[in-house]
């Protein structure tokens, strides 16, 4: 591995390390339902943290209406982008996709656990949060310092498919 490489996975092993850490920390803490809320409680309890999750989406998106707006690339067909507003676009692109799985991975944690098991939701949405929010810093530093951001991000969709697959197959 090069140094850029070793760079990432570096992060990326450390950003998901911190991720679990507050999963683990934060679930304990985090607001959630008494155990008996029914499957429509709890899928609206989780809609509420997927408002919070979207902020990011919505900063980066405004970052960009604003630079367009400020410079000459008010015309986004006319290829006078900055470097900033570039790697904004990414971020609003990753973001969005990240986004979208973190929608579907939260509704199905929340339909199959109990109201008091969703300090999870609500830890996760701070966590995606602050995963974007790295991921984005980052990437303006230096996009291989993207990392920390995007690993945790991930991870916690994937342990959050996890959870959810399992909570199926234990239902059932």
């Amino acid at each position: 591995m090069n140094k850029e490489q070793k760079l990432v996975a570096v992060s990326a092993a450390g950003g998901g390390i911190a991720m679990i850490a507050g999963l683990i920390g934060l679930s304990r803490v985090m607001p959630s339902l008494p155990i008996t809320a029914d499957a429509g409680e709890r899928l609206a309890f989780a809609v509420k943290w997927l408002a919070l999750a979207a902020a990011p989406l919505f900063f980066a998106i405004m970052a960009i209406g604003t630079a367009r707006f400020k410079s000459e690339a008010i015309d986004p067909t006319a290829g006078k982008e900055s470097r900033a507003m570039v790697i904004n676009g990414r971020v609003v692109d990753n973001t969005l996709q990240q986004y979208a799985l973190f929608i579907s991975s939260i509704l199905a944690v929340a339909a199959g656990a109990n109201g008091d098991q969703l300090g999870v939701v609500s830890a996760a949405a701070v966590i995606f949060v602050i995963a974007r929010f790295v991921f984005w810093i980052g990437y303006r530093i230096d996009p291989v310092y993207r990392a920390a951001g995007f690993a945790s991000t991930a991870y916690l969709n994937m342990i959050l498919f996890g959870t959810a697959t399992w909570m199926a197959w234990r239902i059932t």
